[in-house]
Protein backbone atom coordinates (compact mmCIF):
# COMPACT_ATOMS: atom_id res chain seq x y z
CA UNK A 1 0.00 0.00 0.00
CA UNK A 2 2.90 1.90 -0.06
CA UNK A 3 2.97 5.37 -2.33
CA UNK A 4 5.86 8.22 -3.10
CA UNK A 5 5.31 11.27 -0.87
CA UNK A 6 3.99 13.66 -3.57
CA UNK A 7 0.92 11.43 -4.23
CA UNK A 8 0.67 10.79 -0.44
CA UNK A 9 0.41 14.51 0.16
CA UNK A 10 -2.30 14.70 -2.62
CA UNK A 11 -4.26 12.31 -1.40
CA UNK A 12 -3.81 14.07 2.49
CA UNK A 13 -5.32 17.36 0.47
CA UNK A 14 -8.45 15.37 -1.03
CA UNK A 15 -9.03 13.69 2.35
CA UNK A 16 -9.05 16.63 4.00
CA UNK A 17 -11.23 18.84 1.45
CA UNK A 18 -13.17 15.89 1.85
CA UNK A 19 -13.82 16.59 5.56
CA UNK A 20 -13.78 20.32 5.95
CA UNK A 21 -16.77 22.53 4.63
CA UNK A 22 -15.84 25.54 2.00
CA UNK A 23 -15.67 28.62 3.35
CA UNK A 24 -13.42 28.13 6.65
CA UNK A 25 -10.07 28.10 6.22
CA UNK A 26 -9.15 32.10 6.58
CA UNK A 27 -5.23 33.22 6.33
CA UNK A 28 -3.19 33.39 9.52
CA UNK A 29 -1.98 36.70 10.50
CA UNK A 30 1.33 38.00 11.94
CA UNK A 31 0.03 37.01 15.40
CA UNK A 32 -1.77 33.87 15.43
CA UNK A 33 -4.16 33.13 17.97
CA UNK A 34 -4.14 30.82 21.09
CA UNK A 35 -4.76 27.23 19.52
CA UNK A 36 -7.99 25.17 19.98
CA UNK A 37 -7.04 22.27 22.36
CA UNK A 38 -8.63 19.24 22.06
CA UNK A 39 -7.99 16.19 24.05
CA UNK A 40 -7.71 12.16 23.68
CA UNK A 41 -7.60 9.50 26.03
CA UNK A 42 -7.21 5.71 25.08
CA UNK A 43 -5.45 2.80 26.41
CA UNK A 44 -2.19 3.39 24.54
CA UNK A 45 -0.29 0.66 26.79
CA UNK A 46 -1.13 -2.95 28.09
CA UNK A 47 -3.14 -5.67 26.81
CA UNK A 48 -5.15 -3.19 24.67
CA UNK A 49 -2.75 -1.18 23.15
CA UNK A 50 -3.49 -1.74 19.38
CA UNK A 51 -7.04 0.02 19.90
CA UNK A 52 -5.86 2.55 21.80
CA UNK A 53 -3.03 3.22 19.42
CA UNK A 54 -5.24 3.29 16.44
CA UNK A 55 -7.35 5.59 17.96
CA UNK A 56 -5.01 7.85 18.92
CA UNK A 57 -2.65 8.37 15.87
CA UNK A 58 -6.24 8.44 13.50
CA UNK A 59 -7.33 11.52 15.92
CA UNK A 60 -3.58 12.95 14.87
CA UNK A 61 -4.12 12.56 11.55
CA UNK A 62 -7.33 14.16 11.19
CA UNK A 63 -5.80 17.06 13.37
CA UNK A 64 -2.64 17.33 11.14
CA UNK A 65 -5.33 17.61 8.01
CA UNK A 66 -7.33 19.93 9.54
CA UNK A 67 -4.27 22.39 10.39
CA UNK A 68 -2.91 22.04 7.22
CA UNK A 69 -5.97 23.09 5.54
CA UNK A 70 -6.14 26.42 7.96
CA UNK A 71 -6.93 25.34 11.25
CA UNK A 72 -10.36 26.65 13.03
CA UNK A 73 -10.96 30.04 11.45
CA UNK A 74 -7.86 30.55 12.03
CA UNK A 75 -7.06 28.97 14.71
CA UNK A 76 -4.63 25.64 15.08
CA UNK A 77 -5.86 22.63 16.74
CA UNK A 78 -3.61 21.04 19.82
CA UNK A 79 -4.53 17.76 20.31
CA UNK A 80 -3.64 16.74 24.03
CA UNK A 81 -3.20 13.04 24.60
CA UNK A 82 -3.43 10.92 27.29
CA UNK A 83 -2.66 7.21 28.13
CA UNK A 84 -5.87 5.82 30.73
CA UNK A 85 -3.87 2.30 31.32
CA UNK A 86 -7.13 0.86 30.93
CA UNK A 87 -7.39 2.02 35.20
CA UNK A 88 -10.19 3.41 36.11
CA UNK A 89 -8.33 5.29 38.62
CA UNK A 90 -6.00 7.06 35.74
CA UNK A 91 -8.79 7.63 32.80
CA UNK A 92 -10.51 9.89 35.84
CA UNK A 93 -7.53 11.33 36.68
CA UNK A 94 -6.03 12.82 33.15
CA UNK A 95 -9.83 13.67 31.95
CA UNK A 96 -9.89 15.91 35.08
CA UNK A 97 -5.97 16.95 33.53
CA UNK A 98 -7.42 17.47 30.24
CA UNK A 99 -10.21 20.02 31.40
CA UNK A 100 -7.84 21.91 33.29
CA UNK A 101 -5.94 22.85 30.76
CA UNK A 102 -8.78 24.01 28.47
CA UNK A 103 -10.02 21.34 25.99
CA UNK A 104 -13.07 22.43 24.61
CA UNK A 105 -13.90 18.12 23.69
CA UNK A 106 -12.13 15.00 24.31
CA UNK A 107 -12.01 12.05 21.79
CA UNK A 108 -11.85 8.76 23.98
CA UNK A 109 -12.05 6.82 25.53
CA UNK A 110 -11.78 3.52 23.60
CA UNK A 111 -13.20 0.92 25.85
CA UNK A 112 -16.40 0.92 27.71
CA UNK A 113 -15.21 0.36 31.41
CA UNK A 114 -13.03 3.38 31.20
CA UNK A 115 -16.13 5.74 29.94
CA UNK A 116 -17.79 4.73 32.65
CA UNK A 117 -15.10 6.06 34.68
CA UNK A 118 -15.05 9.47 32.66
CA UNK A 119 -18.72 10.09 32.19
CA UNK A 120 -19.37 11.69 35.35
CA UNK A 121 -15.84 13.92 35.48
CA UNK A 122 -17.14 15.04 31.76
CA UNK A 123 -20.61 15.88 32.62
CA UNK A 124 -19.31 17.62 35.83
CA UNK A 125 -17.48 19.95 33.76
CA UNK A 126 -19.74 20.27 30.76
CA UNK A 127 -17.06 18.68 28.32
CA UNK A 128 -18.46 16.69 25.57
CA UNK A 129 -16.49 13.45 25.73
CA UNK A 130 -17.11 12.06 22.30
CA UNK A 131 -16.04 8.19 22.13
CA UNK A 132 -14.64 6.14 18.79
CA UNK A 133 -15.79 2.39 20.70
CA UNK A 134 -17.66 2.86 23.21
CA UNK A 135 -20.87 0.65 23.07
CA UNK A 136 -21.61 -0.76 26.32
CA UNK A 137 -25.84 -0.42 27.09
CA UNK A 138 -25.08 1.14 30.83
CA UNK A 139 -24.38 4.50 28.84
CA UNK A 140 -27.11 4.38 26.42
CA UNK A 141 -30.13 7.54 26.15
CA UNK A 142 -28.93 9.40 28.57
CA UNK A 143 -28.80 13.28 28.43
CA UNK A 144 -25.24 13.89 29.63
CA UNK A 145 -21.95 14.92 27.61
CA UNK A 146 -21.19 11.39 26.67
CA UNK A 147 -21.55 11.02 22.96
CA UNK A 148 -20.65 7.99 20.38
CA UNK A 149 -20.12 7.33 16.98
CA UNK A 150 -20.90 3.24 17.23
CA UNK A 151 -23.92 1.82 18.15
CA UNK A 152 -24.57 0.35 21.89
CA UNK A 153 -24.35 -3.24 21.83
CA UNK A 154 -28.52 -3.85 21.64
CA UNK A 155 -28.30 -2.31 18.00
CA UNK A 156 -25.95 -5.10 16.62
CA UNK A 157 -24.83 -8.26 18.74
CA UNK A 158 -28.23 -9.58 17.66
CA UNK A 159 -27.37 -10.09 14.50
CA UNK A 160 -24.62 -12.06 15.10
CA UNK A 161 -26.54 -14.49 18.22
CA UNK A 162 -29.04 -15.08 15.03
CA UNK A 163 -26.58 -16.19 12.33
CA UNK A 164 -24.52 -18.22 14.88
CA UNK A 165 -28.26 -19.93 15.86
CA UNK A 166 -29.56 -19.87 12.17
CA UNK A 167 -26.95 -19.93 10.01
CA UNK A 168 -24.27 -21.93 11.62
CA UNK A 169 -27.25 -23.86 13.45
CA UNK A 170 -25.49 -23.53 16.65
CA UNK A 171 -27.81 -24.36 19.70
CA UNK A 172 -25.80 -24.73 22.86
CA UNK A 173 -22.72 -22.86 23.38
CA UNK A 174 -20.16 -21.64 26.58
CA UNK A 175 -18.91 -17.95 26.53
CA UNK A 176 -15.56 -16.72 28.26
CA UNK A 177 -15.71 -12.86 28.96
CA UNK A 178 -13.11 -10.25 30.41
CA UNK A 179 -13.97 -9.43 33.83
CA UNK A 180 -11.78 -6.12 33.45
CA UNK A 181 -14.05 -4.26 30.90
CA UNK A 182 -17.38 -5.82 32.04
CA UNK A 183 -19.31 -2.57 31.30
CA UNK A 184 -19.11 -3.90 28.05
CA UNK A 185 -18.49 -7.61 27.91
CA UNK A 186 -21.61 -8.07 30.22
CA UNK A 187 -23.43 -5.70 28.01
CA UNK A 188 -22.48 -7.68 25.14
CA UNK A 189 -23.18 -11.01 26.77
CA UNK A 190 -26.46 -9.92 27.75
CA UNK A 191 -27.69 -9.21 24.64
CA UNK A 192 -25.98 -12.48 22.78
CA UNK A 193 -27.84 -14.37 25.18
CA UNK A 194 -31.33 -12.61 24.88
CA UNK A 195 -30.90 -12.85 21.14
CA UNK A 196 -29.85 -16.09 20.98
CA UNK A 197 -32.57 -17.64 23.51
CA UNK A 198 -35.17 -16.04 20.96
CA UNK A 199 -34.85 -18.34 18.24
CA UNK A 200 -34.09 -21.84 20.32
CA UNK A 201 -30.34 -21.39 21.60
CA UNK A 202 -28.54 -20.81 25.24
CA UNK A 203 -25.37 -19.99 26.65
CA UNK A 204 -24.84 -22.92 28.59
CA UNK A 205 -21.97 -21.76 30.38
CA UNK A 206 -20.21 -18.15 30.93
CA UNK A 207 -17.03 -18.06 32.72
CA UNK A 208 -15.68 -14.46 33.52
CA UNK A 209 -11.58 -13.90 34.04
CA UNK A 210 -8.98 -11.58 34.80
CA UNK A 211 -7.20 -10.49 31.62
CA UNK A 212 -3.34 -10.64 32.40
CA UNK A 213 -0.18 -12.35 31.49
CA UNK A 214 -0.83 -14.83 34.04
CA UNK A 215 -4.81 -15.93 33.14
CA UNK A 216 -4.86 -19.39 32.83
CA UNK A 217 -6.10 -20.21 28.94
CA UNK A 218 -5.68 -23.45 29.07
CA UNK A 219 -7.36 -24.44 32.02
CA UNK A 220 -10.42 -21.90 31.23
CA UNK A 221 -10.27 -23.78 27.81
CA UNK A 222 -10.81 -26.73 28.93
CA UNK A 223 -13.88 -25.68 31.31
CA UNK A 224 -15.76 -24.02 28.27
CA UNK A 225 -15.41 -27.27 26.18
CA UNK A 226 -16.10 -29.52 28.66
CA UNK A 227 -19.93 -29.36 28.76
CA UNK A 228 -19.57 -30.51 25.04
CA UNK A 229 -21.14 -27.17 23.41
CA UNK A 230 -21.63 -26.86 19.93
CA UNK A 231 -19.31 -23.57 20.02
CA UNK A 232 -17.72 -21.02 22.19
CA UNK A 233 -18.21 -17.03 22.30
CA UNK A 234 -15.34 -15.26 23.61
CA UNK A 235 -15.64 -11.54 24.28
CA UNK A 236 -12.16 -10.29 25.21
CA UNK A 237 -9.43 -8.02 23.52
CA UNK A 238 -7.08 -9.50 20.59
CA UNK A 239 -4.62 -10.43 22.99
CA UNK A 240 -6.83 -12.42 25.13
CA UNK A 241 -8.90 -13.79 22.35
CA UNK A 242 -6.27 -14.70 19.97
CA UNK A 243 -4.71 -16.53 23.48
CA UNK A 244 -7.92 -18.40 23.91
CA UNK A 245 -8.26 -19.38 20.58
CA UNK A 246 -4.91 -21.67 20.41
CA UNK A 247 -5.76 -22.91 23.49
CA UNK A 248 -9.17 -24.30 22.33
CA UNK A 249 -8.10 -25.72 18.99
CA UNK A 250 -5.23 -27.74 20.58
CA UNK A 251 -8.56 -29.54 22.50
CA UNK A 252 -10.69 -29.15 19.55
CA UNK A 253 -9.77 -28.23 16.31
CA UNK A 254 -13.38 -27.85 14.67
CA UNK A 255 -15.23 -26.70 17.07
CA UNK A 256 -16.81 -23.13 16.02
CA UNK A 257 -15.30 -20.16 17.45
CA UNK A 258 -17.31 -16.42 17.93
CA UNK A 259 -15.72 -13.65 18.37
CA UNK A 260 -16.54 -9.98 19.64
CA UNK A 261 -15.66 -6.54 17.84
CA UNK A 262 -13.27 -5.51 20.55
CA UNK A 263 -11.21 -8.03 19.87
CA UNK A 264 -11.48 -7.38 15.84
CA UNK A 265 -8.45 -5.57 15.42
CA UNK A 266 -5.46 -6.81 12.91
CA UNK A 267 -3.33 -7.53 15.66
CA UNK A 268 -5.83 -10.39 16.49
CA UNK A 269 -4.60 -12.80 13.16
CA UNK A 270 -1.00 -11.13 13.52
CA UNK A 271 -1.22 -13.23 17.25
CA UNK A 272 -4.00 -16.09 16.61
CA UNK A 273 -2.24 -17.41 13.43
CA UNK A 274 -4.11 -20.45 12.41
CA UNK A 275 -6.14 -20.89 15.47
CA UNK A 276 -8.31 -17.75 14.99
CA UNK A 277 -9.46 -19.38 11.14
CA UNK A 278 -13.11 -19.54 10.64
CA UNK A 279 -13.92 -17.65 13.64
CA UNK A 280 -16.97 -15.28 13.28
CA UNK A 281 -17.73 -11.52 14.08
CA UNK A 282 -20.16 -8.83 13.99
CA UNK A 283 -18.57 -5.83 12.80
CA UNK A 284 -19.53 -1.84 11.93
CA UNK A 285 -16.58 -1.59 9.70
CA UNK A 286 -15.66 -3.33 5.81
CA UNK A 287 -11.89 -3.44 5.67
CA UNK A 288 -12.84 -3.55 2.01
CA UNK A 289 -15.35 -1.03 1.56
CA UNK A 290 -15.14 1.44 -1.92
CA UNK A 291 -16.40 4.58 -0.31
CA UNK A 292 -13.90 7.34 -1.89
CA UNK A 293 -13.17 8.99 1.54
CA UNK A 294 -12.22 5.92 3.52
CA UNK A 295 -10.26 4.61 0.52
CA UNK A 296 -7.89 8.09 0.83
CA UNK A 297 -7.82 7.42 4.38
CA UNK A 298 -7.05 4.29 4.49
CA UNK A 299 -4.04 5.14 1.94
CA UNK A 300 -2.62 8.26 3.92
CA UNK A 301 -3.02 6.57 7.54
CA UNK A 302 -1.22 3.22 6.16
CA UNK A 303 1.89 5.92 4.56
CA UNK A 304 1.71 7.87 7.74
CA UNK A 305 1.80 5.02 10.32
CA UNK A 306 3.07 1.65 8.55
CA UNK A 307 -0.05 -0.14 9.53
CA UNK A 308 -3.81 -0.58 9.13
CA UNK A 309 -5.57 1.66 10.97
CA UNK A 310 -8.75 -1.28 11.38
CA UNK A 311 -12.11 -0.19 12.96
CA UNK A 312 -10.51 1.76 15.70
CA UNK A 313 -8.85 3.98 13.35
CA UNK A 314 -11.83 4.50 11.21
CA UNK A 315 -13.89 4.81 14.01
CA UNK A 316 -11.75 7.82 15.89
CA UNK A 317 -11.31 9.59 12.65
CA UNK A 318 -15.35 9.88 12.57
CA UNK A 319 -15.25 10.96 16.10
CA UNK A 320 -12.38 13.45 15.36
CA UNK A 321 -14.37 15.14 12.66
CA UNK A 322 -17.02 15.25 14.32
CA UNK A 323 -15.78 17.55 16.96
CA UNK A 324 -13.72 19.65 14.71
CA UNK A 325 -16.06 20.24 11.89
CA UNK A 326 -18.84 21.26 14.67
CA UNK A 327 -16.02 23.69 15.95
CA UNK A 328 -15.55 25.12 12.99
CA UNK A 329 -19.64 25.92 12.69
CA UNK A 330 -19.88 26.99 16.48
CA UNK A 331 -22.07 29.40 16.75
CA UNK A 332 -21.70 31.90 19.58
CA UNK A 333 -23.46 31.31 22.78
CA UNK A 334 -24.07 27.54 22.64
CA UNK A 335 -21.91 24.75 23.66
CA UNK A 336 -20.00 22.18 21.89
CA UNK A 337 -22.35 19.23 22.86
CA UNK A 338 -25.86 21.30 21.63
CA UNK A 339 -23.71 22.33 18.29
CA UNK A 340 -23.07 18.78 17.70
CA UNK A 341 -26.32 17.71 18.94
CA UNK A 342 -28.48 20.64 16.22
CA UNK A 343 -26.28 19.39 13.61
CA UNK A 344 -26.99 15.78 14.15
CA UNK A 345 -25.54 14.80 10.59
CA UNK A 346 -21.87 14.55 9.97
CA UNK A 347 -19.59 12.73 7.20
CA UNK A 348 -18.14 9.52 7.76
CA UNK A 349 -15.62 7.53 6.19
CA UNK A 350 -17.92 4.30 5.92
CA UNK A 351 -21.46 5.90 6.22
CA UNK A 352 -22.61 8.62 8.02
CA UNK A 353 -22.54 9.75 12.25
CA UNK A 354 -26.07 10.68 12.58
CA UNK A 355 -26.93 11.65 16.30
CA UNK A 356 -29.97 11.24 18.05
CA UNK A 357 -31.07 13.99 20.90
CA UNK A 358 -29.17 11.50 23.61
CA UNK A 359 -25.59 11.46 21.34
CA UNK A 360 -26.69 8.04 20.23
CA UNK A 361 -25.91 6.51 16.81
CA UNK A 362 -27.30 3.59 14.56
CA UNK A 363 -24.92 2.57 12.09
CA UNK A 364 -24.87 -0.76 9.86
CA UNK A 365 -23.52 -3.97 10.71
CA UNK A 366 -21.70 -6.53 9.19
CA UNK A 367 -20.81 -10.08 10.00
CA UNK A 368 -17.42 -10.69 9.39
CA UNK A 369 -15.22 -14.63 9.36
CA UNK A 370 -11.50 -14.94 9.30
CA UNK A 371 -10.22 -16.57 6.17
CA UNK A 372 -6.42 -16.41 5.02
CA UNK A 373 -5.42 -14.02 7.83
CA UNK A 374 -8.08 -11.40 6.70
CA UNK A 375 -11.60 -10.54 7.91
CA UNK A 376 -14.08 -11.42 4.75
CA UNK A 377 -17.78 -10.42 5.06
CA UNK A 378 -19.95 -12.90 4.46
CA UNK A 379 -23.64 -11.20 5.95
Amino acid sequence: MGSDRRGCLADSRKLAWFFIPLGIVVLLGCNPPAPIRIGFVGGTSGRVADLGIAGRDAVLLAVELRNRAGGIAGRKVELLIRDDEQKSEVAQRVTRELIAQGVVAIIGPMTSAMAVAMAPVVNEARVPLISPTVVTNELTDRNDYFLRVSSPTREYVRKIALHERNARGLRRVTAVYDLDNRAYTESWLNDFRAAFAESGGEIIQAIGFQSGSDTAFLRIANDLLAPQPDGVVIVANSVDTAMFCQQIRKLDARIPLVGSEWGATERLTELGGKAVEGLTVAQIFDRNNTAPGYRVFRQIYFDRFRREPGFGGVAAFDAANVVLEALARHPAKRNLKETILTLRRFKGLQQPVVFDEFGETRRDSVITVVRDGEFVVIE
